[in-house]
């Protein structure tokens, strides 16, 4: 076993803090990747503070990782040591069902494998990307390109593929007619690769004060939600809204926005239903749809895609004693736009 360095939640109450625990050693299929930096989800605030119901203690969060390859086990053919890599938000599946044969591992029929608040055939926690180093077999590391700093290709992992994937399966191309509603971690990205898929991009947010940055980011248009006038010349102008706001906010004004045809994705979680009205989704053949994440082909090809295009996400790197601080600024949206833990000082 190998003596590993990270930070972890004891309880849904106490502060991420240091831990010391175990890795394996690899395995034949096994790569061993020391970590450099790991990118902060709001989904690890949920996790740590048990906001979804299914938290697991000690819980090591963090699935936005990157890092470079110590050691390779005697069978791995697709990594060698020295080489850039990632792991994002599952480290395993059962690779025999319908969904895993096609590439989509992260809705794998017995449940994928979380990097971290997940449970392995063994028994045993996964932990994840706050911490030194990690092992995962060869199937779920991913190649990561040097054309971009690996700091800013870190939350790609998660922010990136989780936009990169509704675009990209519901048709958005050169020419769609794209709002992207809220501007945070995820709306930042989803800017960035609609513009790069060639999409003229509307940012919609209840702030005013983000259309600066909404353009700074690629955006052509940008509209403020809180006023209906301000809705009233796009109504039935986009082909798809990509919904990325985890607060409760109004999907039937979104629907009334789209076009015959048109397809609304949400993606961030909400912890309320939301309330849809049979008539915004029959009245023009309207689609309201969900999308989570990638299978590891598809993040492949994203990560491919946004070093082809220079994209990468803007971040404001922190040391990992800084991790609860940046908690409490996220829940302010006080970062623009991702936090991104500089995993060699946390032994400072």
């Amino acid at each position: 076993m190998l003596a590993t360095q990270g930070y972890a939640a004891q309880s849904a109450t106490t502060p991420v803090a240091p831990f010391s625990f175990e890795r394996r050693e690899p395995g034949p299929h096994d790569v061993l990747i020391a970590i450099d930096f790991c990118g902060i989800c709001h989904t690890d605030i949920h996790q740590v503070r048990n906001e979804w119901g299914w938290a697991m203690y000690p819980m090591v969060p963090g699935h936005e990782i990157v890092g470079h390859v110590t050691k390779v086990g005697d069978k791995v053919t697709r990594f060698k040591a020295g080489e850039a890599v990632g792991v994002g938000c599952f480290v395993d599946s059962c690779r025999e069902c319908h969904n895993c044969k096609d590439h989509q591992e992260q809705f794998c029929e017995k449940g994928c494998l979380f990097t971290y608040n997940g449970t392995d055939k063994d028994g045993h926690l996964t932990f994840g990307g706050y911490s030194s180093q990690i092992t995962v077999d060869e199937n779920y590391v991913l190649k990561v390109s040097s054309k971009l700093p690996l700091e800013r290709i870190a939350p790609l992992l998660c922010a990136g593929i989780t936009t990169y994937s509704p675009l990209k399966h519901f048709g958005v191309t050169n020419g769609s007619k794209v709002a992207i509603v809220g501007l945070g971690g995820l709306g930042h990205m989803g800017v960035k690769i609609a513009v790069g898929l060639g999409a003229e991009v509307t940012v919609l947010s209840t702030s005013k004060s983000k259309e600066a940055d909404a353009k700074k980011l690629g955006a052509h248009h940008f509209a403020v939600t809180t006023d209906p006038k301000n809705l009233e010349s796009l109504t039935g102008h986009f082909d798809f809204i990509l919904d990325t706001v985890s607060a409760p906010h109004d999907l039937n004004a979104e629907l009334n926005l789209l076009k015959r045809d048109g397809t609304l994705c949400v993606v961030g979680a909400s912890p309320v239903p939301h309330p849809v009205s049979a008539f915004a989704l029959i009245m023009g053949r309207k689609r309201l749809v969900g999308s989570l994440i990638g299978g590891i082909k598809e993040t492949q090809e994203m990560l491919d895609f946004c070093s082809k295009m220079n994209i990468g996400a803007d971040v404001e790197v922190i040391p990992m004693k800084s991790v609860n601080e940046a908690y409490e600024r996220m829940l302010k949206s006080d970062v623009r736009y991702r936090f991104v833990i500089d995993i060699k000082t946390i032994g400072n």
